[in-house]
């Protein structure tokens, strides 16, 4: 298999008040992948489904992502997560709170010979 890179897509998201790290790495996926529609798979005579993502999350703490809530938000293909520390954690002025930011890259690739 000669995977090579066809397409790179990036987002962001938050979760304002609850602090879930999963949540906002979910919508920074979905805000990566909803901007674009690829057709580089049909163009090169290939199904959708033959993609392969890789999914790259940056977050301040990646222990807290649900790696595989994340992946369910892939519409075709299949994928790989891998959690990076990054983004960003804003607390409330009382410290009881926090809203996060997280960062996603999803790296397509076809098998094109």
């Amino acid at each position: 298999m000669a995977l090579k890179r066809m397409a790179i897509e990036i987002g962001m998201g938050t979760d304002i008040r609850g602090a879930d790290y999963t949540k906002a790495a979910v919508r920074a996926l979905r805000d990566a992948l909803w901007h674009n529609s690829l057709n580089v798979a049909d163009a090169v005579g290939l199904p959708t489904d033959s993609m392969v993502v890789e999914v790259l999350i940056g977050v301040p703490k990646p222990d807290l992502v649900d790696k595989a809530e994340v992946l369910k938000v892939l519409p075709h293909g299949t994928g790989t997560v891998k959690v990076f520390e990054g983004g960003l954690e804003i607390f409330n002025d009382a410290g009881t709170g926090s809203t996060v930011l997280a960062h996603a890259a999803a790296i397509v690739r076809l098998d094109i010979k």
